[in-house]
């Protein structure tokens, strides 16, 4: 990490100094003659435009494209890897099936970003590892398609933090450094940082990432940003370069929770490519959407688990914008339950996390082409490809023994006697003060300095929802004075997003929090 710690004094003025460069030869963000801006634009904005023939598909690619010419590399944020040589030609596909038949898939012509671990079989998926560079899977990831059949256009892949290792920060041996769009000093969290750093920054209109601990919520939180996890079981694994599979999870970042949802909507659903996708049978509703309730916190009891967010560590601020959460969401109706207790918290939580990379790995490099140069994690470690700061971490999993059998039977929560305990506390508990859903800062401190690993972190969203599988997700919570952003983190039970969603929803209506980080708003 040593040389990612070395950031020059001058990078501020150097970065204003591209950034006056870049807006003075850039394209109006308007696209050609008429008054669509791409700035914020939702899902359901370009929808009404395209349906109005205010716009093409083409020209919406075209308009994300040359921001990201514009800005990515010139200010170094570095959210990209790749970005998608076809993406106009799949657009003008669009437009002329939209001319054809009058109407617009779920998703048409929507842009969006991919995490880097996500198998595109049309763009490498590396998972940040110059060992896997150009690597092309031979399919879609089980979610890809299903967004692709939508209508989505892939802008590209972004950066991410190698092998999705790191929750703290976004560096890989194949992108390098992404930085945070609010502070380009400071980190966007990781692993899913360059998918957050894009969508925050209106690089495209939505993006994937990917939540073993921390990785859709934290990238979220600390980009100003909507991020979804869903309930284990809810969403395929299939074709996602695994962490930890019995944790992994795959899902939205967006600007509004109506477009997070939106997701959700079409990527929800059983995969007989991934058994734990059975439990969610008759567990899917017709749509997410009919959920997003402005007076949804109404009558609503909200728990507040103040053992993640009263810790000595926690930053002032932060503090004191999760108690004016607090206030705001009484003041639309919810009924607080403060404090909410899980008991025998520590016990439970105690012991949950394996470390089966090793395998799921190698199972993952198993299903790659016969001409993939490594196929098993032995080899690439063998091979030197990776960054220094993760060495430590690849051996460690080459010599963790684990019992492959037991792994695999475990990969449900029901199905792993400790992390289903946990699961019945919580619930329990859940009952016992009636609560619908439960809330906390998802990060207790705002985003550290890049090289910074020393102060404090405050990362809460490794606590819970992990290992017991339930529904997390995090929303804009406002901004520190330094104008570095906070998020609001609210969970409920296994499979009731429903009520996540009323909530969370309710609450961003009510705030309005989202802000694009003034470094890359033409506003």
């Amino acid at each position: 990490m040593e040389k990612f710690r070395q950031i020059s004094k001058g990078i501020v003025g150097l970065i204003l100094v591209l950034l006056i460069g870049c807006q003075s030869t850039m394209k109006d963000s308007r696209i050609l003659e008429n008054e669509f801006n791409l700035e914020e634009a939702t899902i359901g904005q370009i929808h009404a435009a395209l349906g109005a023939g205010e716009i093409t598909c083409v020209e919406l690619v075209e308009g994300y494209l040359e921001r990201i010419g514009a800005y990515d590399q010139p200010t170094r944020l570095n959210a990209f890897v790749v970005v998608n040589g076809r993406a106009l030609e799949r657009a003008a596909e669009l437009d002329a099936e939209f001319a054809r038949t009058g109407k617009l898939r779920a998703l048409h012509g929507i842009p969006i970003v991919v995490k880097d671990n996500y198998d595109t079989h049309d763009l490498q998926t590396s998972a940040g590892s110059l060992a896997l560079k150009g690597s092309l899977p031979v399919d879609d990831a089980t979610q890809v398609r299903k967004l692709r059949e939508a209508g989505v256009v892939v802008l590209g892949k972004s950066n991410m933090a190698e092998w999705a290792f790191n929750p703290y920060v976004t560096v890989s041996s194949i992108g390098g450094l992404t930085r945070n769009p609010y502070d380009l000093e400071r980190v966007p969290a990781g692993s899913s940082g360059g998918t957050a750093a894009a969508v925050a920054a209106n690089f495209g209109v939505v993006g994937l990432g990917t939540d073993t601990g921390n990785s859709i919520r934290g990238p979220s939180s600390h980009c100003c940003l909507v991020g979804i996890r869903s309930t284990i079981g809810l969403t395929s694994r299939d074709g996602i370069v695994p962490l930890y599979l019995r944790n992994d999870v795959g899902g939205p970042i967006a600007r509004t929770v109506e477009d997070a949802v939106r997701i959700l909507e079409v990527i929800a659903g059983y995969d007989p490519a991934d058994r734990v996708t059975e439990d969610c049978r008759g567990k899917v509703p017709d749509n997410y959407r009919q959920f997003l309730d402005k007076d949804g916190l109404l009558g609503m009891r909200v728990g507040v688990l103040r053992r993640l967010s009263d810790t000595e560590s926690a930053d002032p601020e932060v503090k004191a914008l999760f108690e004016k959460a607090l206030e705001d969401m009484q003041q639309q109706g919810a009924v607080m339950v403060d404090p909410f207790e899980i008991e025998n918290y520590r016990q439970l939580s105690r012991g949950l996390w394996t470390n089966p990379f090793h395998q799921d790995v190698n199972h993952y490099l198993s299903s790659l082409p016969e001409d993939t140069p490594f196929k098993t994690l032995q080899e690439i470690v063998d091979s030197g490809l990776y960054s220094p700061y993760i060495e430590d971490r690849l051996k460690s999993a080459l010599e963790t023994e684990v019992d492959l059998a037991a792994a695999a039977i475990a990969e449900k929560v029901s199905e792993d006697p400790r992390r289903a305990a946990f699961l019945a506390g919580v619930v329990a508990s859940m009952d016992e003060y009636q609560v619908d859903v439960v809330v906390y800062p998802t990060w207790n401190n705002p985003p550290r300095k890049i090289g910074d690993m020393q102060s404090p972190h405050g990362n809460n969203s490794q606590q819970i929802p992990p290992a017991t599988g339930q529904p997390a997700m995090t929303v804009p919570m406002g901004f520190t004075e330094a104008g570095l952003p906070t998020g609001l983190q609210i969970f409920a039970r296994p499979y009731d997003e429903p009520t996540m969603i009323r909530c969370a929803y309710a609450y961003e209506q009510a705030t309005k929090h989202r802000r694009p980080p003034e470094l890359f708003s033409e506003k």
